[in-house]
């Protein structure tokens, strides 16, 4: 079973063949994608998108780029939106939530403390209702687990974790496992392929983040960046198999089960043939 744990996929990128998009999918092999949301604004739409198809799960969150126009208000949106949801076995995790300190805008003082502000109050929210997170990790990786230290109890997934493998180590120590995506193909992200290749396979799970992050077949030096899909998700377990020296039914078995279980919910809706 091959499971997307972080997709998109109500990106304004997909508006015009979103169900193709989800068709290729599942002929793909695809058998979950989790669609996390940004800010209260896509709440519905995620939601909604998440019903649409076997296999859709959702997270509800607010990202940190989206931080700089959010207000208080909406954390008790979130807060309301959890508790409306919880009852609904395809929400399954609070997210995208987490720490920029890569973006410029975001990285002035007032900033850093609102985001840091936005993160712990999500992670409370989680706490307080026993849900995991996916944790959007941008050259914020101590800071973000000076606050899980806080918070022992939860776990999710570390999207597209670009740190050291010390700090990889530490996340796994709190009950998180590594996504591992597109950044990973190419070969000269030697960071991420050391991570990928050293951390042991069942603290990895295996995403797209489309439509960004496209993998090395996808764009790159010299090639225009194309847009990204959840179909990719297989031959990105190929080339982690590749990475690893060990078979990509081997990746593709144990990253669903590290997704179901760092990801309770997620159990009863990754089935063997997504389809519409």
């Amino acid at each position: 079973m091959l499971i997307d744990t972080h997709c998109h996929l109500d990106a304004a990128e997909f508006a015009h063949d979103r169900k193709e998009v989800i068709e290729r999918a599942g002929a793909a092999g695809v058998s979950a994608i989790i669609i996390p949301a940004i800010d209260t604004g896509n709440f519905d739409a995620v939601r909604s998108l998440a019903h649409s198809f076997k296999g859709g799960t959702y997270a509800l969150g607010i990202h940190p780029i989206c931080v700089p126009h959010a207000q208080d208000q909406d954390l008790e949106r979130l807060d309301s939106c959890i508790q409306e949801n919880l009852e609904d076995s395809r929400f399954i995790a609070i997210g995208e939530i987490g720490l920029d300190f890569f973006l410029p805008a975001l990285k002035e003082d007032t900033m850093r403390e609102k985001q840091e502000r936005f993160y712990s109050a999500q992670l409370d929210l989680a706490q307080r209702y026993g849900l995991p997170v996916l944790l959007h990790v941008r050259r914020s990786q101590d800071l973000l687990l000076k606050h899980l230290r806080r918070r022992p109890l939860i776990g999710g997934i570390a999207h597209a974790f670009n740190g050291s493998l010390q700090q990889a180590k530490l996340f796994i120590e709190h009950g998180f496992a590594l996504g591992m995506g597109g950044a990973m193909t190419f070969t000269r992200a030697l960071q991420i392929r050391r991570i990928a290749r050293q951390v042991p396979l069942r603290d990895l799970v295996l995403e797209t983040d489309a439509p960004d992050i496209p993998p090395a077949w996808l764009g790159g030096p010299g090639k225009p960046a194309a847009r990204n899909e959840p179909a990719q998700v297989g031959r990105i377990a190929q080339s982690l198999a590749e990475v690893r020296e060990i078979s990509r039914e081997e990746v593709v078995f144990a990253t669903a089960a590290n997704a179901k279980r760092v990801l309770p919910r997620l159990a009863g809706y990754a089935v063997p043939a997504m389809a519409g």
